[in-house]
């Protein structure tokens, strides 16, 4: 006999018999956005980048540009000495020196590439490990709503964005800098009036050239980056549901927006370009001045005869290499802006910052972070707490037998398009409940929001009465399972890929539940057995085998409350039929404990046993 489940409100079932509800179209909800002061800031501290390292960087470069400032320097007074025919020792030294400059500055460019790309590089691989350990931390709905293609650009080039903001951006600003004055520093005992030149013409390449560059980038990167994201996401929708949507006639449509977005992007890298070559047209010009004011301090100095040929000679060829490191503050100014956007898009990913928390992300008050709890398996972190619950009274533990109470529910993955209607739904102790629909009416959807993966777009959802979204994660974890559609199978022991569900199971209550799902046999006849390894994300398993590998975790789980999400795909009709049947029923066969509440999306409503209630959901139109 199956408890009573009421369905109300905006729905209706029946509970004789196969029944059926349905929900007419209405409702969204509101999601907040998390803010971070300095997200750049933030983001770089991230990096983990030892500041003896950036300074040896930093050192290696100015190294570099002040041996080519430096060989300028004796190639001119070379130059510009030899013709007054001094001794030939003057000359001598001079020439080698600029051999050893030449040199010098040939090993220090190798010692500064390899100190900031080494430098950047850990810091990248330091970034990206934060950035896992963040998002692990993060509540379940804030990174389901991220598309796909689009977590992917930000882990990628988002976070490349900010290893190249210390080789392009970072490191060069600091040697501009040096240069900058170590160039004044020489030209002044020779001419102040130059020098002033100089400092003119320093402070316009290396301030209105990259605030040009600058406001450039900041009016095109967010373009840029969301037709890059764009692009990403069409092209990762076609390639994986390519068949999907060649069935369902929708494929020329996804080509078709793939092929708007990539005309998108190309039309935003063109906007930009324009700008940017306004923006390096400065340090050009600032040369030119500060060329003019050494030619105009160096022909009094001359007739005066106050400097010699070769200061003449330093003076009017100085200029040409003094520029070398402003000439890269422009794309330093660029890289800048496209650090900050990739920071602020990391931020977003990973959450705010927790205060007096180390860890870079954080949780929004109530919500819970994915991972293996969706498998039923407790975490080193379930002493966390929701807001409000008192750190000396620990919470209450959920009942063994607990009730699910939904009021007002609106399931889906933005408030701009939900994909359910409003729904009121009480699932007592003993429940079975299968939830129908076409393809995109929000199956899957809602029962990741049952689970508490995903926060609500509107209504709450009770648990023996209590929210929730304001449990504590160890005690949600402890009420309920679900067997996600998608579910990973992991590169180790079919034994260990059960025990993820629950890492004491034993061997017999892992042969159990592969028994009940039909795979004793396929265990048996794999040359380890349970010790059998299997390949990376099941990709040694076929997909009847691998369903009802990841449905056997929830089985050694047994949870209170069971939800599973087409747990008979991929099987044949008649063992689907079969297993259906037993997920489902409460009598002697049942494969789950009678007094436990199980929620289960499939499409088969002729194999549902008698006295199963059916949700079913009407798409709705956007």
């Amino acid at each position: 006999m199956t408890a009573p489940v009421h369905a109300s409100a905006n729905t209706s079932a029946n509970a004789s018999g196969t029944g059926s509800a349905s929900a007419p179209a209405s409702g969204s909800g509101a999601a907040g956005t998390d803010r971070v002061a300095t997200p750049l800031r933030r983001v770089t501290a991230m990096l983990g980048i030892p500041r003896s390292r950036l300074i040896a960087a930093v050192a290696a470069a100015s190294a570099t540009l002040l041996s080519a400032l430096a060989l300028a320097a004796v190639s001119a007074w070379l130059i510009t000495t030899a013709w007054t025919m001094p001794p030939v020792l003057d000359l001598t030294v001079a020439v080698v020196c600029v051999r050893a400059l030449g040199i010098s500055r040939g090993v220090f460019r190798w010692v500064d590439r390899m100190a900031t790309h080494d430098a950047a590089l850990r810091g990248v691989v330091t970034l990206r490990t934060r950035l896992f350990t963040a998002l692990a931390d993060r509540p379940g709905d804030a990174l389901s709503r991220l598309r796909r293609g689009d977590l992917l650009a930000r882990l990628g080039d988002d976070a490349q964005e900010l290893a190249d903001h210390v080789i392009r951006a970072t490191v060069p600003a600091l040697v501009a800098v040096v240069l900058g004055i170590c160039t004044v520093l020489l030209i002044a005992p020779i001419s102040p009036l130059a020098a002033l030149a100089m400092i003119a013409a320093l402070v316009i390449a290396s301030a209105l050239g990259p605030l040009a560059a600058y406001r450039a980038a900041r009016l095109t990167e967010e373009a840029v980056v969301a037709g890059r994201g764009a692009v990403t996401s069409t092209a990762l929708q076609v390639l994986d549901d390519a068949t999907s949507l060649r069935l369902d006639g929708r494929l020329d449509g996804a080509l078709a927006e793939h092929e708007r977005a990539q005309r998108a992007y190309d039309a935003a890298l063109d906007r930009a370009a324009l700008p940017s070559a306004l923006a390096a047209a400065v340090v050009p010009v600032a040369m030119i001045l500060a060329l003019t004011g050494s030619v105009l301090a160096a022909g009094p100095l001359w007739v005066a005869g106050q400097a010699s040929a070769g200061q003449i000679g330093v003076l009017l060829l100085l200029p040409l290499s003094a520029f070398e490191a402003a000439s890269a503050l422009p794309a330093a100014a660029s890289q800048l802006a496209r650090s900050q956007a990739a920071a602020r898009r990391l931020v977003e990913t990973v959450g705010p910052e927790r205060p007096g928390h180390e860890r870079p992300g954080a949780r929004r008050p109530g919500a819970r972070r994915p991972g293996p709890e969706h498998l039923g398996a407790e975490h080193p972190d379930a002493e966390r707490r929701a807001p409000g619950t008192s750190a000396s009274a620990p919470a209450q533990p959920v009942a063994s037998s607990p009730s699910l109470m939904v009021r007002g529910l609106v399931a889906g993955w933005s408030p701009e398009r939900p994909l359910t209607a409003p729904l009121d739904l009480d699932l007592a102790p003993g429940a079975r409940v299968a939830i129908t629909g076409a393809s995109g009416a929000g199956k899957s959807t809602l029962v990741s929001t049952l689970a508490g993966l995903l926060a609500p777009l509107a209504g709450s959802i009770r648990l023996d009465g209590a929210d929730l979204q304001e449990l504590p994660e160890a005690a949600v974890r402890e009420a309920m399972v679900l067997f996600a559609e998608d579910a990973h199978v992991f590169a180790t022991t079919v034994r260990e890929n059960l025990r993820v569900a629950r890492g004491d199971a034993s061997d017999e209550e892992i042969l159990a539940a592969l028994t009940a799902t039909g795979l004793a046999d396929w265990v048996a006849h794999l040359p380890g057995g349970l010790s059998h390894l299997l390949g990376p994300d099941g990709t040694t398993v076929s997909g009847g085998e691998r369903r009802r590998l990841l449905l056997a975790r929830a089985l050694v789980r047994r949870a209170p409350i069971t939800l599973l999400d087409e747990p008979t795909e991929h099987l044949d009709p008649e063992r689907a039929r079969a297993l259906l049947h037993a997920l489902l029923s409460t009598g002697g066969d049942a494969l789950l404990d009678p007094d436990g509440i199980v929620v289960v999306v499939t499409h088969d409503v002729a194999s549902l046993p008698a006295g199963t209630t059916v949700l079913a959901l009407p798409v709705i139109a956007p």
